[in-house]
């Protein structure tokens, strides 16, 4: 694979307004911790290499353990995510394949039992965020770190 083009250099008015609101989603105040599993989860769905490597990365830097990181994709079937974990994970999956069924009432009820309602504006516009990077990165084909042993 091969990448098709730098999307900061073609278009960086726009990309420095993509940074702004990345940087607000940093800061809204929800834990590092489950911003991590909802960046990496989101990148899975989306089959982004790029984000899912970069996301992996920072969760292990941060102190995530590789057991977790391993299970995020099995999260339903793993008793080693908190209520509150997976209720972030189930609305992730729900907002990020928006055009299936839309989000069930249900699951804006359960997720209201773990999340005020301001920490789930700011958990969906982190959801919004990992997609838009997700979409921008599969899109130009934009190519993850890699060791240069391991390169193909």
């Amino acid at each position: 694979m091969k990448q098709r083009l730098q999307f900061f250099a073609k278009a960086p008015e726009i990309m420095k307004a993509v940074m702004a609101l990345n940087k607000a989603v940093e800061e809204c105040g929800l834990e590092a911790s489950l911003m991590h599993l909802v960046k990496l989860r989101a990148s899975q769905i989306n089959g982004c290499s790029y984000c899912v490597e970069m996301h992996s990365r920072e969760a292990r830097r941060d102190g995530e353990t590789e057991t977790r990181l391993y299970l995020v994709a099995a999260w339903k079937e793993s008793p080693l995510f908190s209520e509150r974990e997976r209720a972030a994970l189930a609305w992730t999956e729900k907002v990020t394949n928006i055009s299936g069924n839309g989000v069930p009432d249900d699951l804006y009820a359960s997720t209201l039992e773990h999340f005020s309602e301001e920490e789930l504006v700011k958990l969906t516009v982190a959801v919004g965020m990992i997609n838009t990077w997700n979409r921008l990165c599969v899109s130009f084909h934009a190519i993850h770190p890699m060791p240069a042993a391991k390169a193909a």
